[in-house]
């Protein structure tokens, strides 16, 4: 259960309109994440604008970018992030059995050296937080600079994503 209570349009003080904003973003709905980013409405606007960004303004390839967002939730053990990217996966593309390998990723054979490359320096950013030089050469070899930045702006803010849903112990929908 969510340390916070939920919020939605008949809160009181809530900004009525913000929420309409997102229902509308979702397709009608909110997520539990949202009925918890509502309680700061400036916030809410800021974390919808970076992550729709990161989400649909890039260039970098979407496969990749949802094989290292479900990383950063599989290493920062973060079910509802892996559940809400896991269908995003799929539909860039990314076959099943690379997501059931993905906690795995360093021993499996599916992996290109290009996903393996790219898969090391999220691990690397999630878990130790600097990236060693070796790593990053390897990651760069694949990229220019607009999408380095972008791939190294979606890690970072999918680890504050699973901070955010871990620390206030959001569950999925339905759960």
């Amino acid at each position: 259960m969510a340390r916070l209570p939920f919020v939605d349009a008949s809160t009181p003080g809530v900004d009525a309109e913000l929420v309409r904003a997102v229902q509308a973003r979702r397709g009608g709905t909110l997520l539990n994440l949202d009925r918890q980013l509502l309680h700061s409405a400036p916030l809410t606007r800021g974390w919808n604008a970076y992550l729709g960004a990161i989400r649909s303004g890039g260039v970098l390839d979407g496969g990749l970018r949802e094989l290292v967002i479900l990383l950063v939730a599989v290493r920062n053990r973060a079910p509802y992030e892996f559940l809400q990217h896991e269908p995003v996966a799929l539909a860039e593309g990314v076959p099943q059995a690379k997501l059931d390998a993905l906690a795995r990723w360093e021993e499996s054979p599916l992996f290109t050296p290009r996903e393996r490359d790219v898969l090391a320096y999220a691990q690397a950013m999630t878990l130790q937080v600097q990236v060693p030089q070796a790593v990053f050469d390897a990651a760069r070899s694949h990229f220019n600079d607009r999408e380095l930045v972008e791939l190294t702006a979606t890690v970072a803010a999918y680890n504050m994503v699973s901070r955010f849903l871990e620390a206030l112990q959001i569950e999925p929908e339905g759960a």
